[in-house]
């Protein structure tokens, strides 16, 4: 959700379309730096928070690479990685999902170990905040890190502050990362490797994307739900499994000027709620 005109206006937004949870960047995604948040913005955001029970994540800029074989990327990468938290905390966002990073060549090993390397020294210089640090599944696209549960595992079991991480699972990025989800049997293997390499509990967020790449495509490319290859099983399995009925889950799916594409998206989810009668958090 947009937080145009003041970031309580991102709470605003969700009300207006029914959601009961939503993610936004708490500064702008395409900017290293960011105006400081004042005490009127920060309280009145807890309160139109509190006062609608809404769910928030926060995500990192998409310029951040911790994965960066680049030193001073690396370094500038981190600073605002750690600015990013301190903004969540001041806010009261338990929860920052981020892309774990892309090695740009210098291979996956060392790419792993840069971004082990840079989330303990946030980990480190934030850990009185209490925000978690949510990976991403990624779809791999490109030298991006984090399509392979494998990936995040070793970050997980690497890292010096594990209460500091989890995971955010996005369907579209696990589908085009070879993941499939779209049959009774399949889903389980996928969760069953997840549960086996990282533990489920570790899921502490769902996106919930359909995917315009095919399975094992590595194309990060959302669609709307139902629209792409991952149909409408994959998504009435995810929002009736019983594990996952407690998790905020969000939408990132094509936006237009308004909100349309998101009633929409909201509507067709909503209709594939079965017996399960689970608190999950449905929103954008």
């Amino acid at each position: 959700m947009s937080i145009a005109g003041g970031i309580e206006k991102s709470i605003l937004r969700g009300l207006s379309i029914g959601c009961r949870a939503i993610q936004i960047f708490t500064k702008s995604n395409n900017q290293w730096q960011a105006r400081p948040l004042t005490t009127r913005e920060t309280e009145s955001f807890k309160e139109f928070r509190k006062t609608s029970d809404m769910f928030v994540l926060g995500h990192t800029s998409y310029l951040i690479n911790l994965a960066s074989p680049d030193e001073e990327l690396w370094q500038k990468s981190v600073a605002s990685f750690i600015s990013e938290i301190e903004r969540c905390a001041l806010l009261s966002i338990p929860y920052l999902v981020t892309h774990p990073g892309a090695h740009v060549g210098a291979g996956e090993a060392a790419g792993l170990a840069r971004i082990s390397q840079a989330l303990d020294r946030i980990c480190k210089g934030t850990k009185e905040s209490k925000v978690k640090v949510l990976l991403e599944v990624t779809a791999g696209q490109g030298s991006t890190l984090g399509f392979r549960f494998e990936h995040l595992a070793e970050i997980m079991k690497n890292s010096h502050y594990p209460e500091c991480l989890g995971v955010c699972f996005d369907t579209c990025h696990a589908f085009a990362a070879g993941y499939d989800l779209r049959t009774p049997e399949t889903f389980e293997k996928t969760f069953a490797q997840f549960d086996g390499l990282i533990g489920i509990k570790q899921i502490k967020a769902i996106h919930l994307n359909d995917s315009r790449g095919e399975l094992g495509s590595r194309l990060d490319r959302h669609e709307h739900i139902g629209q792409g290859r991952l149909r409408l099983k994959a998504f009435r399995l995810i929002l009736n499994d019983p594990r996952f009925q407690d998790l905020p889950m969000l939408l990132e799916t094509p936006k237009g000027k308004d909100l349309k594409e998101d009633i929409q998206n909201l509507t067709t989810l909503k209709s594939l709620l079965g017996s399960a009668k689970g608190k999950s958090s449905i929103g954008q």
